[in-house]
């Protein structure tokens, strides 16, 4: 019976050669684009999975209580590792780590720059980072120890062998001895870092990571076997506390692995993450399948007249309703196959540009479960694609098939119409999404900052640069084509140093309130051109502006300071400083997020930044000129700079990729509708030859025939429009409410789809109705 089946099949196949191949290409299109889906998903969802002991890795998080809301960051207390292992049985180990960071690393002869970070010595022990040499409870005992990544071991030695007791100095500072070595972590690793060295050696450098009021390093445990993250999530809220009374800080437990998937909090609350673009693109690839599937059913319930006497045969030979449908689902199913094979081939060459776009490292070597997932999706897309079909036509009566009674049931008619406006439903709403997410991604990086950061670049203070800041920007302005320079504690583009240590006159004594805190040297105003709105900015010209403060906008207005200039305010209980200014609002993180209240400090031996604004046009000559000038002031040392618009443009980089993916599966989505109704729209013009012939004969011209066949199609994509913009209303207006800033949703984003839409309808249907319309009506009736 199989091979019965399958001869039959392939005859079918070959006997209509057309709707083979638009299923084909339909089916083909839709299993690659889900696959790719597919893989991108499963690989954001492996993110930092593969630790051995991922289900009782945490990483510990702070609930801030602050006036107007609740800010959820994971920065802690320095000390607060040691503390929690020490004091908490429920925890089995416990580390600190601070940020990574770029380093110059030294050998002999040899100087690399490379990212690394200070962890505590528990580190091994919770993160699965293979060690290929050295012991996971040893290897960051010593303070001047450094464990080193394989890929580090080769290019400052040559090779990992006796890598072990080599010296690395560190920024031409201090010297490390080499105490282990680990295989560089892997793609789906959050951490890509080259080498790490004890935190107990930055507590030794930085003393205030000891201060229970102070935070930025990042805290991560292990709990005990029998340990619920609940319990202890409960049990540590208050800890803090316990050792500083006035402390608005609350912890709490976060699976470690969870961090990438679901990173935004709002108000204490989490809000989703990437997780949001992982459901989305999850939709989008059922949607893309499903249209497929619908291009293959439609096709299939069109062309049954053309198969009834075959079933009628069948029927009255004795073939019962479940042969049938066993024969067109194994006809579904070896469509799926065929479409499975060309789908892998297109998958296998286009994951290069594929990883390029999405900035993976996806590999076209699939193991056994990846194949047997797509093998699995195969199956559901024949069995989801062949049912109504296959349901549909092992249903005709033999006597009504015999005697060619057949005909176009309303309920056939009405379902093959209601898949072709879902169809287009879905890829409307696509086409809307589309355009809003292009939009609203430019709107965030053309809108204006409140500074300007054309030709900004920005480095890290290192070597003799750091130790001689003020000579180092004297002689960089004298390098033509450097219009300006500073340096600064902050690049601007994020929080990363913030404080509720200020009190003012009129202050509610109970309010805690959160401002940014940039540290500057001389110029930072005029290098970034940031606006005044009173006052005045730091000056060479009063010696005591290192006892002065300025605010922007939203910091006084949260403060209700009238007239401010003139005022005095207290830092961290102690230092008295006069308001000398206050700056428009500009942005300083994402738009995702409202303008937050932030001061400046003229504090120039405190800044870890070199920013310097380039001449426009003369970008090549002035960076080549700098970097020469960098290694002659800077011996040892090479120049790595980055320009502001561009890391800027990185906020954006999940909605950029979101974007781009989106363009290309709202297009697969759009063509693969096109092909089906291309394929109705021929047979249904095929099927009406001798009733176009009769109107051609009796003078109807060509735009009648063609409004005649395309009328009916027109008609479902407008009601396609009409289902699908308050849809795409609906969810797009939920995407931006993730942006402070966002565009406006126009009427021109839905009206344009709508247009859009039709005027592909019309096009695909045009040419099938064109073609119709020219026939000879002496070819149409000549056997009549």
């Amino acid at each position: 019976m199989f091979k019965h089946n399958l001869i039959l099949t392939i005859r079918n196949f070959k006997r209509f050669k057309s709707s083979f191949f638009i299923n084909l290409f339909g089916l083909s299109t839709g299993l690659a684009c889900t696959m790719f889906i597919y893989l991108w998903v499963t690989d954001e969802m492996s993110m930092d999975k593969f630790h051995a002991q991922d289900d009782r890795l945490f990483q510990v998080m702070e609930h801030q209580q602050y006036a107007d809301n609740i800010m959820t960051t994971n920065s802690t207390p320095g000390v607060l590792a040691k503390a929690l292992k020490e004091e908490i049985p429920e925890i089995k180990y416990a580390a600190t780590t601070t940020w990574i960071s770029k380093f110059t690393l030294s050998h002999k002869d040899k100087n690399i720059k490379g990212d690394g970070y200070y962890v505590g010595e528990d580190f091994f022990q919770l993160f699965s980072y293979e060690l290929i040499d050295g012991q996971a409870e040893q290897v960051l005992l010593d303070k001047q120890s450094m464990v080193i990544s394989d890929d580090l071991a080769i290019r400052l030695f040559g090779t990992t062998n006796n890598a072990v007791g080599q010296s690395i100095k560190l920024d031409h500072n201090e010297t490390f001895l080499v105490s282990g070595i680990y295989k560089k972590p892997p793609s789906n690793s959050s951490f890509i870092f080259d080498f790490v060295i004890p935190f107990d050696k930055f507590i030794d450098d930085n003393p205030w990571v000891t201060n229970w009021g102070n935070n930025g390093p990042k805290t991560y445990v292990i709990l005990q076997d029998e340990a619920s993250a609940d319990a202890v999530s409960e049990k540590i809220a208050g800890f803090i506390k316990t050792k500083e009374e006035d402390s608005h800080v609350t912890l709490f437990l976060r699976k470690f692995s969870e961090s990438y998937l679901y990173g935004r909090y709002e108000n204490g609350v989490q809000a989703g993450g990437r997780i949001e673009y992982v459901r989305l693109f999850s939709i989008i690839a059922i949607f893309i399948l499903l249209i497929a599937c619908i291009n293959f059913m439609n096709l299939s319930t069109a062309r049954a007249s053309r198969r009834a006497k075959e079933v009628g045969i069948k029927k009255a030979v004795g073939a019962p309703k479940s042969t049938i449908i066993t024969q067109y689902m194994t006809e579904s199913l070896l469509m799926s196959l065929i479409s499975f094979f060309a789908s892998l081939l297109v998958v296998f060459f286009f994951l290069p540009q594929f990883n390029e776009i999405t900035d993976k490292q996806i590999s076209n070597s699939f193991d056994l479960s990846v194949v047997l997932s797509f093998l699995g999706l195969t199956v559901v897309t024949g069995i989801v694609s062949g049912s109504y079909p296959a349901l549909y036509l092992s249903g005709f009566t033999i006597v009504k098939v015999l005697k060619g009674e057949i005909r176009g049931s309303l309920a056939e008619l009405w379902a093959r119409k209601g898949l072709v406006v879902f169809q287009f439903t879905l890829s409307i709403i696509l086409i809307v999404s589309v355009m809003v997410i292009y939009k609203q991604i430019e709107y965030v990086q053309s809108k204006s900052l409140g500074y300007d950061n054309d030709n900004m670049i920005y480095f890290s203070q290192e070597g003799k640069v750091e130790k001689n800041v003020d000579t180092f920007l004297e002689q960089l302005k004298s390098i033509p084509g450097i219009v300006s320079a500073t340096s600064t504690g902050h690049i601007l583009l994020y929080r990363n140093n913030n404080t509720s240590g200020l009190d003012w006159e009129g202050k509610d004594p109970d309010a805690k309130i959160l401002f940014e805190n940039v540290r500057t040297n001389y110029d930072l105003f005029k290098t970034l051109d940031i606006k005044f709105k009173e006052g005045r900015p730091f000056s060479r010209e009063f010696s005591t502006d290192t006892t002065k403060i300025i605010f922007n906008e939203a910091a006084i207005k949260v403060m209700n300071l009238e007239d401010p200039i003139g005022k005095t305010i207290t830092l961290w209980g102690e230092n008295k400083m006069e308001i000398i200014g206050v700056v428009k609002d500009f942005h300083f993180q994402s738009l995702h997020n409202e303008v937050k209240p932030l001061f400046f400090q003229l504090t120039p031996e405190n800044t870890w930044y070199v920013m310097a604004r380039i001449q426009a046009g003369a970008e090549k000559k002035t960076l080549a000129d700098l970097e020469d000038f960098y290694s002659e002031f800077n011996p040892g040392f090479t120049l790595e700079y980055e320009f502001m618009d561009k890391r800027y443009e990185s906020l954006y980089k999940a909605e950029q990729r979101v974007s781009t993916l989106s363009r290309y599966f709202a297009g697969m989505a759009i063509i693969i509708s096109c092909l089906g109704l291309f394929g109705l729209a021929s047979f249904t013009a095929e099927r009406r030859q001798k009733e176009i012939g009769i109107r051609k004969v009796l003078g109807s011209s060509v735009m009648n025939i063609v409004y005649l066949l395309s009328s009916d199609f027109t008609k479902l994509v407008g009601l396609s429009i009409l289902i699908a913009l308050p849809i795409s209303y609906y969810f797009i207006s939920d995407w931006l409410d993730q942006f402070a800033f966002r565009i406006g949703l126009e009427a021109w984003f839905f009206i344009g789809a709508g247009c859009l839409s039709l005027l592909i309808a019309w096009l695909t249907v045009g040419s099938q109705a064109l073609r119709a319309a020219h026939v000879n009506p002496a070819e149409c009736l000549r056997n009549e």
